[in-house]
């Protein structure tokens, strides 16, 4: 399973920018889809994950009701939405999939990764 990220920058504080990931290799609606991100000296965590025909959803808390996750079975891709993104948001955003959807927020559950997008938000 090949994953690709696209669509981080630089932003400004309370913008907004939309992560898109791609997947090729195999069938896309057979995997549940994750985005974490890992900021310089911290551990990669959580953001939000979505099950295979997106029934289940599950957000990190410090996301919810910002970030918006979702996807688009037809063209592999799936989506992250961030909104109102402040500099604690700054990070390397990964994309994530797994056989099976658990609810998880261990990245240690998700078998295959994509390479990253920098996501900047600046003041």
């Amino acid at each position: 399973v090949q994953l690709v990220e696209s669509g981080g920058g630089l932003v400004l504080v309370g913008g907004s920018l939309r992560l898109s990931c791609t997947v090729s290799g195999r069938t896309f609606s057979d995997y549940a889809m994750g985005w974490f991100r890992q900021a310089p000296g911290k551990q990669r965590e959580f953001v939000a994950a979505i099950s295979h025909r997106a029934d289940g959803l599950h957000y990190a808390a410090s996301v919810k009701g910002r970030f918006t996750i979702a996807r688009d079975n037809t063209q592999n891709t799936v989506y992250l939405q961030m909104n109102s993104l402040t500099p604690e948001d700054t990070a390397i955003y990964y994309c994530a999939a797994n056989r099976v959807y658990t609810g998880s927020y261990w990245p240690g559950d998700f078998a295959f990764w994509g390479q990253g997008t920098q996501v900047t938000v600046s003041s």
